[in-house]
């Protein structure tokens, strides 16, 4: 045992601690989590600029960051079944969807009343919701060179070019962390 671990057993200012989180791991994996997410992110700033960051860290170019993300959000990869990006009337197909909708000059994005951090994508003519977004999807139709790649997977002819881009780009995540094959 280590003197940290010695003092978690018999110091009487961490017994109590080490005992509630024995007795209660739910408490202790929700504490640990939250400690670990700090030290993993204290020098990213904002939590806006996390997407970017997290695609540096997984080796990502920026074409494939965006095919990932454009195609997660159309198959509906998104936390708690959240419909936030998911520009498709077709969800869980492996289509450019995201992007020709994203792209979509009839479409007006604004920032939603009811919800804070939450964009609205409305006809232009009629007004009527057509999509809702976060800025992480509105950064792909706003910043040049993202745009630039969004309108390449908007394109009409790039339908296979998307789903051969996405599934190069899924491969290369899904074998980062096998070394056996390296």
């Amino acid at each position: 045992m280590l003197t940290t671990d010695l003092a978690l057993r018999f110091d009487p200012a961490y017994e109590g601690i080490a005992r509630r989180f024995y007795e209660h791991p739910d408490q202790f994996a929700d504490a640990f989590a939250r400690a670990w997410f700090k030290l993993t992110h204290r020098d990213m700033g904002p939590i806006v600029r996390y997407l970017g960051h997290r695609a540096q860290l997984l080796t990502l170019t920026a074409p494939e960051m965006t095919v990932l993300l454009g195609g997660l959000r159309v198959l509906g990869a998104n936390t708690a079944k959240s419909t936030h990006g998911v520009f498709t009337k077709r969800p869980g197909a492996l289509t450019n969807d995201f992007f020709v909708n994203l792209l979509d000059m009839s479409t007006q994005w604004q920032p939603s009343a009811a919800f804070e951090g939450v964009y609205e994508g409305r006809d232009r003519k009629t007004g009527a919701l057509r999509w809702t977004s976060t800025r992480a999807d509105l950064i792909f139709g706003s910043h040049s060179q993202l745009r630039a790649l969004s309108e390449v997977y908007a394109s009409a002819d790039a339908k296979d070019k998307f789903v051969n881009d996405f599934v190069a780009a899924w491969t290369k995540v899904m074998n980062l962390d096998r070394f056996d094959i390296a």
